[in-house]
């Protein structure tokens, strides 16, 4: 197992390439919990396939993905906050059309310029060698800049989480924090997409969030074990796509599974003792 460690990290850009997903792990864990909770978990899907339409227009226009995604990305997450709170069409189904009309854009417009190929397959399943040093450098800053807004606020958010209506009445305003987690979410997503893939991404934000709520019962705790997970999920995984040569978003998603089987598990085992 060192062997295999010492050779894996003697890559450069696997070194880079797995600090960032660290980064985005933690952050997608942390807003996971809040997103589960409040029932918006789906959002992190219907965004990605936006970041998916956002990444195919920057391709069309040789402009950087990263620069050109997050404003597009960001932009839909407070559509579809917006949406779910003043529109007759609300929930699920704003994200199902937002999400499948982005997804349609970016299929159209990459047949239409480089053709579907393996850059398609990049951006729906994900590819840890698809970060340049550029995409490297902003995703750490984005991915420090979220933690730290996550850190700052994290009273409002819990407060925002747990019971809106309370927040509101005492003065919270609620509509700004629920933006600032959507605002987080849209950045961690388009960091992600890179390497978990426009149909993987929301993986690391809603089995680490549900594989802890099987065991831990405050917002705290549960908070602190889905990063534990989500850190530990995605080391393994990138180990696995080495060793195995498998995609690497798949691996890691493959091993928050078997984790959430195991937490579901013991929970089970747990609730039989007591009886």
């Amino acid at each position: 197992m060192i062997s295999i460690l010492i050779e894996m990290f003697s890559y450069t850009f696997l070194v880079r390439a797995v600090l960032v997903g660290f980064l985005v792990s933690l952050c997608a864990s942390l807003l996971g919990v809040s997103l589960v909770l409040k029932r918006y978990s789906m959002i992190g899907d219907g965004l990605s396939h936006v970041g998916f339409g956002a990444l195919a227009v920057a391709t069309a226009m040789n402009a950087a993905p990263l620069t050109v995604s997050i404003p597009i990305v960001v932009a839909a997450a407070f559509l579809l906050l917006r949406l779910s709170e003043n529109s007759p069409v609300k929930g699920d189904a704003a994200i199902a059309i937002l999400s499948t009309g982005s997804l349609a854009v970016g299929v159209v417009v990459i047949s239409m310029t480089t053709g579907l190929n393996t850059d398609v397959c990049n951006y729906l399943f994900g590819s840890i060698l698809a970060m340049s040093k550029q995409d490297v450098y902003l995703s750490l800053a984005l991915s420090v800049v979220v933690l730290f807004l996550f850190l700052l606020f994290y009273h409002k958010i819990f407060a925002v989480t747990f019971d809106e209506t309370f927040a509101k009445a005492v003065g919270t305003k609620t509509g700004i924090y629920n933006m600032l987690i959507a605002f987080l979410t849209a950045i961690t997503i388009v960091l992600g997409m890179r390497m978990m893939g426009a149909l993987l991404i929301s993986s690391l934000i809603i089995f680490p969030a549900l594989s802890s709520m099987r065991l831990c019962k405050r917002f705290k705790t549960v908070t602190l074990c889905a990063a534990l997970i989500s850190i530990i999920c995605f080391f393994f995984g990138v180990v696995i796509s080495y060793v195995y040569a498998t995609p690497t978003g798949a691996s890691v998603v493959i091993i928050n599974i078997i984790v959430f089987i195991l937490f579901w598990t013991v929970n089970i085992l747990k609730g039989s003792v007591k009886k």
